[in-house]
């Protein structure tokens, strides 16, 4: 009797190769969700705006032209100039550059502060676990605008201080984020089996604990870029961030407050650039989570 062929058992992928396939999956998931094309397209493009602004702005952001003020939108100023004849155009572009710059600084330092101290208080448990979600809940009890409105008056009214003051307010989400996925991650088998090997806390925490948590704390970062943004402008339009002639989105809505029935131009524009790349990192933010979160794949 003829013996058959055993079947040929596949040889397990390797690192390189899972990561190859987990890259066609998301992108294959991404295609598939329009909105989420649309909220990339939308965030990149203000990407590239901010790091080509030196090129873009046809003129100065900060050269005062009192002989230049209040002109409507035109060929030579496609979005009118304001009340001291900034071009609203060229700060536009420049306010992407640095409400871009703003927002990704405030959500790495708070990111990376609050993830730290949520690991090490799901890690360590504790007394260590007691102290850090304690004062974690400490700052939640503060409202955050409110928070970050008086250390920002404390400091010095600037938008250094105002980003700072922010980040302040902003990590103990991160911090209740981190403590949560440790808390689930701890007790499994994978980590179980790197500490009987002797790996120590820093390791295991680097290379076991970080990258299985990091799919919600990225969801989180990028939908926090826009609220980032929305405060920032905030901070500025009630006088508490960036200072004029800073061209910052906040401080040009803020300017062109008083001449809202005449010259409409002047709040209008940066506002409406805020809102568009606000509704792109929303767009960007729940389309992460859908395809990061398995429960809500379709």
């Amino acid at each position: 009797m003829a013996i058959g062929r055993l079947p040929r058992v596949p040889e397990a992928a390797d690192d390189a190769e899972l990561e190859r396939r987990a890259a066609k999956s998301f992108w294959r998931g991404l295609r598939q969700n329009p909105l989420g094309i649309v909220g990339l397209a939308i965030v990149v493009f203000y990407a590239l705006v901010a790091i080509l602004a030196p090129i873009l702005a046809p003129y100065n952001p900060t050269l005062v032209q009192l002989s230049q003020r209040l002109l409507p939108p035109s060929r030579a100023h496609l979005f009118g100039t304001d009340g001291v004849g900034l071009d609203v155009f060229s700060r536009v572009i420049w306010g992407a550059r640095i409400d871009l710059t703003s927002a990704v600084l405030v959500v790495v330092v708070a990111g990376s502060v609050g993830t730290a101290v949520g690991m090490a208080a799901g890690w360590f448990g504790g007394w260590w676990e007691e102290v850090l979600m304690r004062i974690t809940d400490i700052f939640l009890a503060f409202p955050g605008l409110i928070l970050a409105m008086a250390i920002s008056a404390v400091l010095k009214p600037d938008l250094n201080n105002a980003l700072l003051a922010i980040s302040v307010t902003w990590w103990p989400t991160y911090a209740r984020l981190g403590r949560g996925q440790t808390l689930s991650l701890r007790g499994l088998e994978f980590v179980e089996a790197a500490r009987s090997e002797g790996a120590s806390t820093g390791k295991i925490m680097r290379k076991h604990l970080l990258p299985n948590a990091i799919a919600p704390l990225l969801v989180q970062a990028t939908l926090d870029l826009g609220s980032v943004i929305l405060v920032a402008a905030g901070l500025s339009f009630i006088g508490f961030g960036a200072q004029p002639p800073t061209p910052e989105w906040g401080v040009m809505v803020s300017d062109g407050q008083t001449y809202l029935m005449t010259q409409w131009w002047i709040a209008t524009f940066p506002a409406l650039a805020m809102f568009v790349l606000v509704i792109g990192f929303n767009l960007v933010g729940d389309t992460l989570r859908d395809l990061l979160d398995p429960r809500l794949r379709r």
